[in-house]
């Protein structure tokens, strides 16, 4: 049976203060399962995964293809550590073959939820080489924008849709390789992209990016800490305006889910420019993970000046 839209609560949280909307706003999810145009199992044969946000939602489809139904609890567009979960989305939860969420308290709503799962629950860093949060405590979340680490992901929710049942001619294996190699791809595409660069220091709204800046020599100045909404006291942020002019940093980088005000107000009083450096937390609209990290690629070249 297909999967259920799921009615989600979402909290907003600043981008809905700022826009002057209501404490809670309710969003109706439709499954993102696989296109109907593929040749795959019939829905009732298909197992039920849910998915925390879209990295996850991603990486599921690609190594289940036609075998799996995907739902993604985090919507375009909504920041995923706003995400509430409404009854239908913890029935949901409850009742998917394979629940794939991001530990580490990354989305408390969902972790939560897990109580209820009576499938395969999959924390995604689990096994993985992770990196301290920012500001010392715990782990940073943020796996994904190395693809290195993401292909560690998606080999661990191809793991999970065995253990639950895919059925050989689903060619999880085949899949997973396939998705593999294009990640392979990927990072050697940004590492000759970033192999000779002018620059190393990328200033970013919130310290999302020390794995992307781990894995291709860069170095990760935050304004904020793990999570995006929290705010730099003032010593922080002086901090920053003297290391923007004693490095000579050019740019500082705004996100797709976080108001740039803060950011914004460092780069002009220093006189640098904004560029956004996108998370990839929600689904890119008219492109896939490879295509924003690409684009991410072509961002961090100008800003560092690279060859």
């Amino acid at each position: 049976m297909r999967m259920r839209a799921i009615l989600t609560v979402i909290r907003w949280g600043r981008r809905a203060r700022e826009a002057g909307a209501a404490g809670l706003v309710l969003v109706v999810l439709a499954t993102g399962g696989c296109d109907a145009s593929r040749s795959g199992p019939p829905d009732d044969a298909r197992l039920q995964v849910v998915a925390s946000f879209y990295p996850l939602a991603e990486a599921a489809r690609r190594v289940g293809g036609g075998c799996v139904e995907v739902v993604d609890l985090t919507p375009s567009g909504v920041e995923p550590h706003d995400v509430e979960l409404a009854p239908d989305a913890l029935e949901a939860i409850a009742t998917a073959d394979v629940v794939v969420y991001m530990g580490a308290g990354f989305q408390p709503a969902i972790e939560e939820g897990l109580d209820e799962a009576s499938g395969l629950p999959v924390d995604a860093l689990r096994g993985q080489p992770t990196l301290p949060a920012g500001d010392g405590a715990g782990v940073d979340p943020h796996v994904w924008l190395d693809p290195s680490r993401y292909a560690k992901v998606a080999e661990s929710i191809a793991a999970a849709l065995v253990a639950a049942g895919a059925r050989p001619e689903c060619a999880i294996d085949a899949r997973t390789d396939a998705f593999r190699d294009e990640l392979t791809l990927l990072d050697a595409e940004l590492a000759t992209g970033l192999e000779r660069c002018d620059d190393e220091v990328i200033v970013t709204s919130h310290a999302a990016f020390a794995y992307l800046a781990d894995a291709y020599g860069l170095r990760q100045e935050a304004i904020a800490g793990i999570e995006p909404e929290s705010e730099p006291d003032a010593r922080r942020m002086a901090e920053l305006r003297e290391m923007l002019v004693r490095e000579g940093v050019s740019t500082v980088f705004t996100e797709e889910l976080v108001a740039p005000d803060v950011a914004e107000t460092l780069a002009s009083e220093v006189g640098a420019r904004t560029a956004v450096l996108r998370t990839i937390e929600t689904d890119p609209e008219g492109g896939d993970y490879a295509s924003a990290m690409r684009e991410n690629l072509r961002v961090l070249r100008d800003a560092l000046g690279c060859a």
